[in-house]
């Protein structure tokens, strides 16, 4: 029994599957794909279910030896002696019972270690994927959707193999063991009672068919459900904000009212197969058992052959019955293989495919030649990008909501592959870096800075790769001017952050994102917007820090305000994905154009500003 500890199991399992290989237009050839590694002990589960069935069909024989031989014939296996064959018996029975108990009990351990083993192992390769398939994928997919995959398919599939397909496994033995006794009892009856079957296969499959449709429907209102609620508790300083609770308590009821009535729809087909295989099982086994009982009143059968006969019916019936619950509950575990399938068949990015200079340095030379970039065929997002960014340079970004500047920095690290023209980093192809190296070389500062629910310390060092001593990480925090706030904290730097950050400001926010960025130094920065959120004091401190950031870096500045923008080497104006202007701050300053319309706006309403400002003073 040693085999069934888990440690020992272990061994016969490898700890990783790349599910990719289970991909197959055939259900269950996917889903037998997926055992792989498991199959000795999926195949120990079913030997002791044919072990166990066999025990309890000799259980009934055993019971007819009995009665037939024992009592009746007096045909004792001890001749003359009735209390040691009593004793016999009775100890075969419990012998029986003890091997069916004891086999049974293996196969569901075998079976339990299986569905688990597979499922731990699809749960890590689904976290590992999802990780890495490309960012058009996550754009077009909600959070929602991809939790309900990974977590109400997954357990689906789980109970497939723990449940569902064993049970099937021990309804066709049980069937083929008890119909064998059966027709060796006698071959009347042994056919008789098989009448129902194929009622009940016909029944099950039609049933099969429309609840795989109907599953698969509740399942995608599960999905809206969890992405409206995922939605709701991502944004519910908005929510609350707007005062949009009776708004959103009303879309969340729509939605899960919905999910309510294809729910239903599924429960009523379900409790429309019960009575129709409950009335066809029973009629079955009230005519059998009237048939075996007019044989054997008429001698046909004996005593113990009738009462084996029940015994037998009993387990060749029901399982039957259970076979077309199952065939049914196994729907399920179809549709879930199909939504699980649908995230393993996603192309991942290849991170690693390419050059990787290692350490040899980046120096941070740009250029745009004719650069066009689409997310969609024939929906052109930019359009003739050409420009050069020499090492250290400077570059603003200025432009509307949707000209194109944050997705004309999504090519650097390769988010996203330009569609036409050329970009070369240092002189070489873009596309011949590989992602790995280039997302290396390169800092992102975004404009809603993430943190993890970790330790502040954890959050700085996050993605450094390498093993960093706290005077390093102090280092890089006072040069984003959070030393001092971080060490205001009772725990400093192992004071754990909130989901998102909460347990922080959004300027503190900003700055611990500057300094996991100092502590990567990379030779290409990205700044999008990263002080639009802040208040001017705040925004002040962040400055600080990220000029401190940017010496000697190669920098891109996504920015709305000019004044962001002044000191920069180079300023692209963008509109409808087009460069509509380019130059220093001087030089466009002294041209007509969007820049010179911007600038004066914001320079009008900041007199106006400080004019309402001074006068209420």
């Amino acid at each position: 029994m040693r085999f069934m500890k888990d440690d020992m199991a272990s061994l016969t399992a490898p700890q990783s599957f790349d599910f990719r290989k289970a991909l197959n237009t055939n259900r269950l050839l996917g889903l037998w794909h997926m055992l792989t590694g498991f199959r000795p002990a999926y195949l120990v589960a079913v030997a002791s279910l044919a072990v166990a069935a066999t025990a309890k069909t000799t259980t009934f024989l055993l019971l007819r030896y009995f009665v037939d031989d024992v009592l009746d014939k007096k045909d004792y296996l001890f001749p003359g002696n009735l209390s040691l064959t009593l004793a016999v018996i009775g100890l075969g029975f419990l012998g029986l019972a003890a091997v069916e108990g004891s086999f049974s009990f293996l196969s569901g351990r075998m079976a339990s270690y299986t569905a688990e083993g597979i499922i731990r192992r699809l749960r890590n390769f689904l976290f590992d994927h999802i990780q890495r398939l490309e960012f058009s994928y996550h754009s077009k997919t909600s959070t929602g959707e991809l939790i309900e995959r990974c977590t109400s398919d997954v357990d689906a599939l789980r109970r497939f193999f723990s449940e569902q397909a064993i049970g099937v496994g021990r309804i066709i033995l049980l069937f083929s063991i008890n119909f064998a006794a059966l027709f060796s009892l006698n071959k009347k009856l042994a056919l008789f009672s098989i009448i129902v079957v194929p009622v009940i296969i016909v029944t099950s499959i039609w049933f099969f068919k429309r609840l795989t449709k109907a599953y698969e429907a509740y399942q995608e209102q599960e999905a809206i459900l969890s992405t409206t609620l995922q939605e709701n508790l991502t944004g519910v300083r908005v929510v609350k904000a707007f005062a949009r609770q009776e708004y959103e308590r009303k879309k969340f009821e729509k939605d899960n009212w919905e999910k309510f009535i294809r729910g239903r729809r599924l429960l009523r087909m379900h409790s429309l197969f019960w009575p129709v295989s409950d009335i066809a099982c029973g009629a079955q086994m009230l005519g059998g058992f009237f048939l075996a009982a007019t044989m054997a009143i008429k001698g046909t059968i004996s005593v113990g052959d009738y009462l084996a006969y029940v015994g037998l019916v009993v387990w060749l019936i029901w399982p039957m019955r259970n076979l077309g619950r199952l065939i049914v509950q196994t729907s399920t575990g179809m549709v879930s293989y199909k939504r699980v399938m649908e995230i393993v068949k996603q192309p991942r990015e290849a991170l690693t495919e390419g050059k990787d200079p290692g350490q040899t340095a980046t120096q941070g030379e740009l250029v745009f030649q004719d650069v066009s970039f689409a997310y969609e065929e024939n929906e052109p997002i930019l359009q003739g990008i050409s420009f050069r960014c020499l090492p250290g340079q400077v570059v603003a970004l200025l432009g509307s909501t949707g000209s194109g500047k944050t997705s004309l920095v999504n090519l650097l690290p390769r988010f996203y592959d330009y569609t036409g023209g050329s970009i070369t980093l240092d002189g070489v192809e873009l596309r011949e870096y590989s992602r790995e190296y280039l997302r290396s070389q390169i800092g992102i500062v975004e404009q809603e800075p993430f943190l993890f629910s970790r330790t502040i310390r954890e959050n700085i060092t996050y993605g450094v790769g390498r093993d960093i001593s706290q005077a390093e990480v102090e280092e890089a925090a006072s040069a984003a001017a959070v030393h001092d706030v971080i060490q205001g904290f009772p725990d400093g730097y192992d004071t754990l952050v909130g989901e998102k950050g909460v347990t922080l400001s959004g300027g503190q926010k900003q700055r611990v994102t500057i300094a996991r960025t100092l502590l990567k130094n990379p030779r290409i920065l990205i700044l999008d917007d990263s002080t639009s959120s802040v208040d001017t004091e705040t925004e002040a401190f962040i400055r600080e820090a990220l000029e401190c950031l940017m010496e000697t870096r190669t920098t891109f500045i996504i920015a709305h305000r000019i004044q962001s923008v002044m000191s920069a080497d180079l300023i692209l104006v963008l509109d409808k994905g087009k460069v509509v202007q380019m130059g220093t701050h001087a030089e466009l300053l002294s041209q007509e154009g969007m820049y010179r319309q911007i600038y004066d706006l914001q320079t009008r309403i900041d007199d106006e500003v400080e004019k309402e400002v001074s006068s209420a003073g």
